[in-house]
């Protein structure tokens, strides 16, 4: 029952084949059984079995359903529930209990999903692997001394090892994909705005910020999606009605036109890793697609990540200072960082902004061409906890070579999903990522699927 997707529970719940007080006592054993070696979960909801009995009383009496009813879902600490511990992985908000839920997490609930837990974060959600000073370090599931990733690996770890078939997270430059890809589960963050970020913090900034589902299956990513997408009045970006172009699981009416792309324009990727996109290409050729090699002139032209660094760091450094004033000895060594690196002169300001909208006009001119783009998530696989550098292909870069697949589409904003496409000569999940234009969030939800079905690595969990 653990390593059931969460649409095949919730209809198991609907034919009365299954009890979500089942479902919801099977996922808190195995959180008893496995979280000490992966430390991802950190809260439990008290009322979760309490909510499980009452889903249960009200599949009995044979009312109206939501398409969740029943199931369990987990939620990144960095995202607000009402009444339950949301604590950012920091000490300086420890005890610190929501008076509302989030947009997103109230969407969940209102399609009669029951919150089962929140899961670990670096802390304010700001680094590539998961730990902090109030909750610890997480764990991956395929190998306990690799990371998960972050920012939302302890919401990847969970789903991974079965603690969780449903889940929460968000995306700054790489938070939902890149821990997605580590740990070999499905990760999706949405155009820009189409879920709105109220209820998670900082209020400001958001132009790089989103809310995306995470899970076992494409289907189950396009399900939440479709509960969580649209506008609620609070959020200003999140100003779109939510439309689908190409139904997953439903063959377009023309080929879809497939550019895949590993290098130039990401930095070095890791061999094996070239490989599997190389592979997921032939696969899309094999279902129908029109693909071919491509290069991307923008990607080359410009430097996304210095673009992502020089805009966000002045944005947010002042959110961060004011919590962190007076608390300086409760800070984890990322946020210190953060902190002391020199601010963004407003010429660089100027620049970055102009750098972002021609990174934008490349795109566009890209998705003029082709309806998606195929290429990696993570230069490599999982790797081991702590590191400063990477050596890829005989050369040597930061650790924050990590992003470079991924921030291109937060500072444009553009759709991309991340799924498990292969498995590394150690063992470890190998992702690729499929990107759309944007608002065109299906025709990747349809890709994903197509990939899903044929994937050499499909139905492989840890043996945890």
């Amino acid at each position: 029952m653990i390593y059931f997707d969460a649409t095949k529970l919730a209809e198991l719940i609907r034919n009365r084949e299954v009890s979500p007080v089942e479902v919801v006592r099977a996922h808190l054993d195995r959180i008893e059984a496995v979280n000490p070696q992966l430390n991802a979960v950190v809260t439990i909801a008290d009322g979760a079995l309490a909510a499980a009995k009452m889903a249960e009383a009200e599949v009995m009496t044979g009312g109206e359903l939501g398409l969740l009813h029943g199931v369990p879902f987990t939620v990144k600490d960095s995202i607000d529930t009402e009444g339950l511990l949301t604590q950012r992985g920091s000490p300086i908000f420890k005890g610190r209990i929501p008076e509302a839920d989030a947009t997103s997490v109230a969407r969940m609930k209102s399609a009669g999903a029951i919150l089962l837990a929140k899961t670990n974060l670096p802390e304010f959600s700001y680094s590539t692997e998961t730990d902090n000073l109030l909750t610890g370090r997480s764990n991956n599931p395929w190998n306990v001394d690799r990371t998960p990733g972050g920012s939302s690996g302890g919401e990847s770890a969970s789903i991974a090892a079965g603690m969780s078939p449903l889940g929460l997270g968000t995306d700054l430059a790489i938070s939902v994909r890149g821990p997605a890809a580590n740990t070999g589960i499905i990760g999706f963050k949405p155009t820009h705005g189409r879920i709105p970020m109220t209820g998670v913090w900082p209020r400001v900034p958001r132009r790089n910020w989103h809310v995306g589902p995470m899970a076992r299956s494409v289907r189950d990513v396009a399900l939440a999606y479709s509960l969580l997408a649209g506008p609620d009045g609070a959020d200003s970006f999140s100003t779109t009605p939510l439309r689908f172009d190409v139904g997953v699981g439903a063959s377009p009416v023309q080929p879809i036109r497939v550019g895949w792309l590993v290098e130039p324009g990401f930095g070095p990727i890791d061999a094996e890793v070239a490989a599997t996109v190389q592979k997921a290409a032939e696969a899309l050729h094999g279902a129908g697609c029109v693909v071919e090699p491509v290069r991307i002139p923008a990607l080359e032209q410009e430097d996304a990540l210095d673009i992502f660094w020089k805009l966000h760091r002045m944005e947010v450094k002042p959110a961060f200072a004011e919590v962190t004033a007076g608390h300086e000895d409760q800070m984890f060594t990322i946020s210190k960082a953060m902190l002391a690196t020199p601010d963004t002169t407003m010429v660089e300001f100027v620049l970055a902004e102009q750098a972002a909208e021609r990174l934008r006009d490349g795109f566009a001119e890209y998705f003029q061409r082709y309806d998606a783009l195929l290429c990696p998530v993570l230069p490599l696989p999982a790797h081991a906890h702590g590191l400063s550098e990477f050596v890829i292909n005989g050369q040597r870069v930061p650790a924050a070579h990590s992003l470079s697949a991924t921030v291109p589409f937060n500072v444009t904003g553009l759709p991309g999903l991340s799924i498990r496409f292969g498995t590394s000569g150690e063992g470890l999940p190998i992702g690729v990522q499929l990107v759309s234009r944007w608002f065109a969030e299906s025709t990747i939800l349809y890709l994903g699927s197509v990939l899903e079905g044929v994937s050499p690595a499909r139905n492989l969990w840890p043996a945890i």
